[in-house]
């Protein structure tokens, strides 16, 4: 099933060129209070939700696709984690531009086969995510924002110390993820982290529709030009690494999210561009690149 969010507050099941309107099926989620429990609402009861959204299927009003602004399918994950460097082209090819390296990364990972196991992953806040329809913010119109598109991989159940083996059992959705970065020598964290510099879309697919995570083409375009492009089979820590890794230092929670690494292809936007992406399996987008 796909599942998005769309104009700011209704739930919506896409089919083909379709959405439509399921918000009623929120319904089935129980009443919060403070302390709330960790974890986005609508992965920690998926389940019930794709129950309730296929009953109301039938009577559900439709909208065309294109017509409907999109926001982010997840509002309230608990950590937004990342695979630095995790695609061999883009160490290979994008590190020799001096304005993604900044005499930093190139020597960094020089002779590192697998950077996820020296380097770690980094978070990204969660304040810095957005859907297509708020589109990026430039947060330093002085200074380079490139463009990573990504496979977001979706917790769906929570676990500590996962095994490799059990991994994608806690797998519930997945989504296409743009890692905005401000280029330069600070953490990455920081460079990652502005407002608007995490956009997920178009729409949340259950892991039951994807047969194999890492098969996918994943295609990123600025105003019409292709500049990244690949399968997810590309990549050097695959998911089941990926989970592994992550929960051996934190707790995944329904929601969380795992940012799998980009391919070669990164680039520089600014303000006034339109990016389009694309995933196999998932959807597409577009959205636009403002300055503040």
């Amino acid at each position: 099933m796909k599942l998005c969010r769309f104009h700011h507050d209704r739930l919506g099941l896409i089919e083909g060129d379709a959405v439509y309107d399921v918000t009623a099926a929120l319904d089935v989620l129980p009443p919060m209070r403070w302390p709330l429990p960790p974890g986005d609402p609508l992965l920690v009861h998926l389940d019930t939700i794709v129950q309730a959204a296929r009953r109301l299927r039938p009577q559900a009003a439709r909208h065309d696709l294109a017509s409907v602004s999109l926001d982010s399918p997840l509002t309230q994950p608990s950590k937004v984690m990342a695979a630095p460097a995790n695609y061999k082209l883009h160490v290979q090819q994008d590190t020799k531009d001096p304005g993604v390296d900044h005499g930093v990364h190139a020597k960094a990972l020089e002779g590192v086969e697998r950077p996820v196991d020296k380097y770690g992953l980094f978070l990204k806040a969660t304040s810095s995510i957005v859907g297509a329809r708020e589109g990026v913010e430039i947060v330093f119109p002085d200074r380079r924002t490139d463009h990573e598109v990504e496979l977001a991989v979706v917790i769906g159940k929570p676990g500590r110390d996962i095994r490799r083996a059990d991994a994608m059992q806690h797998v519930a959705a997945y989504t296409i993820g743009l890692d905005m970065t401000v280029r330069g020598v600070e953490e990455r964290s920081y460079r990652k982290s502005p407002d608007s510099y995490t956009v997920l879309g178009p729409c949340l697919v259950t892991a039951d529709e994807i047969a194999d995570p890492h098969a996918l083409t994943m295609s990123l375009w600025v105003n019409g030009t292709r500049r990244q492009h690949t399968s997810t089979g590309a990549m050097t820590v695959d998911i089941p690494d990926l989970i592994e890794f992550a929960s051996r230092a934190y707790t995944l929670h329904p929601g969380d999210v795992i940012l799998s690494g980009t391919p070669e292809g990164v680039g520089p936007v600014v303000a006034g561009d339109e990016v389009r992406v694309a995933c196999e399996g998932i959807g597409e987008m577009r959205f636009k690149v403002r300055n503040r």
